[in-house]
């Protein structure tokens, strides 16, 4: 590899410094059988690019208000792609008032996860959720959404 200097790597086996045991094991393998290896060296860093491609979104309801519209999603199960999109969405259109009616806001995630549709959507998700808010019902567009 190209730029990366003898002896770099972030440690050895009895260092502790790998990310998981699998690559422990891995690293040990190779220097029982004496076979040089950097690990995790600066110099190889390879950069991508995720392409850019243009997607639709035809949303369930739009209510109007005195200024705007409220668009209203219905959702039975709100699964990780979809909430990837409304993220998505909800980042590049900031003024956009998206609100979301589930069947059941706290379902969660997924099987076992203590993180459910209503934490998500008070800001309390991970990654790219952290922080993004939407109002949510449950069963039933709120009255006091059609009367704002």
């Amino acid at each position: 590899m190209k730029g990366i200097q003898t002896g770099t790597y972030k440690g050895n086996v009895s260092s502790g410094s790998y990310n998981s045991k699998l690559e422990r094991t891995n690293a040990k393998d190779l220097e029982n059988k004496g076979i040089k290896y950097y690990y995790e060296p600066e110099e190889g860093t390879i950069e991508w690019l995720l392409p850019a491609s243009l997607h639709t979104y035809k949303p369930d309801f739009w209510i109007p208000k005195k200024q705007g519209w409220i668009v209203v999603e219905t959702k039975g199960i709100w699964d990780y792609d979809d909430r990837c999109k409304h993220a998505w969405i909800k980042i590049q259109y900031p003024g956009l008032d998206i609100r979301f009616v589930f069947s059941r806001s706290s379902t969660s995630t997924s099987r076992g996860s203590k993180q459910t549709y209503a934490k998500i959507c008070n800001g309390e998700g991970r990654g790219i959720f952290k922080g993004l808010t939407w109002k949510y019902a449950d069963k039933h567009i709120p009255e006091e959404w059609l009367n704002e």
